[in-house]
This record gives structure tokens, C-alpha cells and sequence, in this order.
């Protein structure tokens, strides 16, 4: 190895990954982006300097321990009495595993999810040859329970597909409700908490906590997905996927001459449709829970903190003429929008645009993001705004780094400043 090529190649990659955005700064508040926990990189980079294989545990026997205990940790904090389960690359090859036991569980039978779910579901279950059905949801981005009983009632649906924290707007479905309606047609039910999964450890934890229904009902539930990469405070990629009924591991049976011969245990590989996955994930995910247990006091005050940044900036926007608040967030998602005079579809879109934009290109930038209205949602929440267009872009901030708590002055003037030049008022 020439060491002065390797000199330059680092100088020039250390160069160019300064193109990022600053998504460890709480300036940065737009996607669902940031960096991993220190303890986290720690564990990571200690099993990656091994670089084991959490397929089997010939490749990996400490790293396969150190999975199965973080994923019992996963499903304890679900509810789940039983479990089986493992980790992922991430939400979408944990969301097809789910809609994969689901369709051999029912096969022929449709897979229902909310208008407002994330769109890999759809293309999932393309994937997998299996129909869909959309249920239409209420004023505030939740699956609506009369849509869905009627959805279920044609007999068509094997599988409905409930979100706790939806990708735009962070609402969370009635689980609770959509669980009684689903066993009274004796259809499963599959959780996607991908985004929100971890915030079931502030159900009903006191004023600051969540409403503890939908969160508890996740219990009920055949299967659930949870990101830790999102707010588990893991490096990409570190998906996990559970289901409460362990037999569903019959779905996973191949034989392979050539691995699995170190033990008569299951192997993790028996239980996953992904072969190859990094051991490093599972021993940064297990070093973090030691140090964040999953309880409201561990991981649940970091959430805390990001609840409280979302809900005091919502409370600023509503104060503040320069800016409208698109929905009240339930999770640490806020989404607002420039005031404009005689509000329309088209200039509430042109001036989030101009806000993203210059938010980005000042000296002292603030990083935002966009969502996506359309016509009945926007009017549905504001019935004064003219429908002179089918859609509207709305500002989205996700504000899921707990330091976004001690920022949100610094945020509120920068966007206001932004949206009175928007608008020119």
C-alpha cells in the first residue's frame, strides 16, 4: 500500500463527506437523520474490527447472544410474552418479513393499511404478489376505524397493517381499536412502529407521556417492527422485526449443507429472510441498552425531551403570526407553514418552498424539510385556504435529537424571519 495515496484519498473522502448537511446540529431539523450515540459507535466499531456474521453463529456465537438478549429486550418493552424475532437491515426488510408470514399465514387474502402509512408496504406487498387495500384516515393522519370495519367486513383482508407514528406527520393509529375490529373478523394484525415504536415507553408515563391505549394494544398484536437506527440511537442499519407467536419460524425452514453445523440451537439465520447481517449491529444495539435501559427512565428520558421540543415549538408557531400550524404534532414531528394573506393551495407551497430554499443557502442556515398536503387534507384542516391546486407543500421539522429542546428560540426567530421574506410581510 502506497501510504501517500492513501494519504490524499483520506484527504479527499474527509473533503467531500463535508458535502453533508449538519445532522448532528440542532439547526438541522428536517429529516428523520442523525448521528448515531457515542456508545453506540463504541460497540459497533469493537465488532467491526472482527467483522462477525450474525447469519449463524458460526460466524459470530458472542454477537448472536448479544442479539437475541437486545431483541428480548425489544419484545419485553412491547408486551410480547412470547417472541420471535431478530434484527434487520432496516424498517422496510422488517416490514416484508412481517407481510411475508402474513401472507402465508393468509394466503390469497389482502393486506389493508392506512392512506397515511409508508409507502413500502404497497410496494412490498407487490413484491410479494399480494393485494392491498387503503383505509382512509380521520382529520389527524389516523387509520379510521369505521373505514376499516367496512374494509374488513368484505372478508378480502388477511393482514391489516397499523402504524404508531406515521413518517410525515408522526400520528399514531388507534391500535386498540383496530385490534378489536380485526379479531372480530379474524384477521391478524401487523404493527409498523419503524419511526414511533420506542415512544411505548412513555405510554401513560404522566403529563409529559403518551395516551397509553394504542401503545398497550401493541401487546395484542401478531408481529411489530421498531427501527432503533431511528430512535434507538443506532448507527444505519438496525431494523427488527418481532412476532408473538414463535411457531411462525416454521414459514422460515430451508436446509443449508454448508452452515448451521455448530449447534443444535436456532440459528438466527433460520428465522430471517436476509443471509449476511452484520454482527457489529446487534453488539452496538445490546452495549446501548446496558447503558439506556428501555424503561421511562433510561431511553424514555431522551424521548422525553424530544416530545417536549416538538410540543414547545408547536406552541411558538401557533403564537406567532408569521406561521401557521399545519396539524398539532403527536410525536416529535411539527409541521406549520408560512402565513400568507388569503391563503391558497399555490402560494402556501411557493412560500415553504422559498423557506426550505433560503433556509439552506443563508449564512446562518437552518435545515428544514417538506411534506406533501393534498387538497382534502389541507382543507380538511384548514377550510379557509383556497383550493387552487391538488397539493400543497407544508414545512416539516423532526425534531428528534433531545438537544432540539434548548434550540427552539434560535429555530423559531430563523423561521420566522424566513417566512416574513416569503411572504413579504
Amino acid at each position: 500500500m502506497d501510504l501517500d495515496v492513501l494519504g490524499d484519498r483520506l484527504a479527499e473522502l474527509t473533503d467531500r463527506l463535508t458535502g453533508n448537511y449538519p445532522f448532528f446540529h440542532p439547526r438541522y431539523a428536517g429529516q428523520m437523520l442523525k448521528p448515531p450515540h457515542p456508545v453506540a459507535v463504541v460497540g459497533y466499531l469493537a465488532a467491526m474490527l472482527i467483522n462477525p456474521n450474525n447469519h449463524a453463529l458460526d460466524g459470530g456465537p458472542p454477537t448472536a447472544e448479544m442479539e437475541r438478549e437486545a431483541v428480548a429486550e425489544l419484545a419485553g418493552m412491547f408486551g410480547f410474552d412470547t417472541h420471535l424475532g431478530h434484527l434487520t437491515s432496516g424498517g422496510t426488510i422488517a416490514n416484508l418479513e412481517a407481510l411475508f408470514v402474513a401472507r402465508e399465514i393468509h394466503p390469497g387474502k389482502a393486506v389493508a393499511f392506512s392512506a397515511e402509512s409508508h409507502y413500502t408496504h404497497a410496494r412490498m406487498c407487490h413484491l410479494l404478489g399480494v393485494a392491498t387495500r387503503s383505509v382512509a384516515t380521520d382529520r389527524f393522519g389516523r387509520m379510521d376505524p369505521a373505514a376499516l370495519n367496512a374494509a374488513l367486513a368484505t372478508g378480502e383482508i388477511g393482514t391489516v397493517v397499523v402504524t404508531a407514528g406515521t413518517t410525515g406527520l408522526g400520528a399514531i393509529d388507534p391500535v386498540d381499536e383496530a385490534v378489536a375490529t380485526a379479531r372480530e373478523h379474524g384477521v391478524r394484525v401487523h404493527v409498523d412502529a419503524a419511526y414511533g415504536g420506542f415512544y411505548t415507553l412513555l405510554a401513560g408515563a404522566g403529563a409529559e407521556g403518551l395516551a397509553p391505549e394504542p401503545w398497550h394494544a401493541i401487546a395484542e398484536c401478531d408481529s411489530v417492527v421498531v427501527d432503533p437506527h431511528k430512535h434507538g440511537l443506532q448507527p444505519y442499519g438496525c431494523g427488527a422485526v418481532l412476532f408473538r407467536d414463535p411457531s411462525v419460524g416454521r414459514f422460515y425452514r430451508h436446509d443449508s449443507p454448508y452452515t448451521y453445523f455448530t449447534s443444535d440451537e436456532l440459528h438466527l439465520g433460520e428465522i430471517s429472510l436476509e443471509c449476511s447481517r452484520a454482527g457489529a449491529a446487534a453488539a452496538a444495539l445490546w452495549l446501548t441498552q446496558q447503558l439506556f435501559p428501555l424503561t421511562p427512565q433510561g431511553l424514555g428520558a431522551v424521548l422525553s425531551a424530544n416530545l417536549r421540543a416538538a410540543r414547545g415549538w408547536a406552541e411558538r408557531v401557533s403564537a406567532a403570526p408569521e406561521l401557521t400550524l399545519y396539524q398539532r404534532p403527536q410525536l416529535d414531528i411539527v409541521t406549520y407553514f408560512p402565513t400568507v394573506e388569503h391563503p391558497t393551495m399555490a402560494g402556501i407551497d411557493a412560500a415553504s418552498a422559498a423557506v426550505l430554499k433560503a433556509g439552506m443557502a443563508e449564512e446562518d442556515p437552518v435545515f428544514l424539510s417538506t411534506l406533501t398536503a393534498g387538497r382534502s387534507d389541507m382543507l380538511e384542516r384548514h377550510p379557509g385556504v383556497g383550493a387552487d391546486a391538488d397539493s400543497a407543500r407544508v414545512l416539516r421539522s423532526v425534531l428528534m435529537k433531545p438537544e432540539s429542546e434548548h434550540h427552539l428560540d434560535w429555530l423559531q426567530d430563523r423561521v420566522r424571519t424566513l417566512a416574513r421574506a416569503a411572504t413579504g410581510s
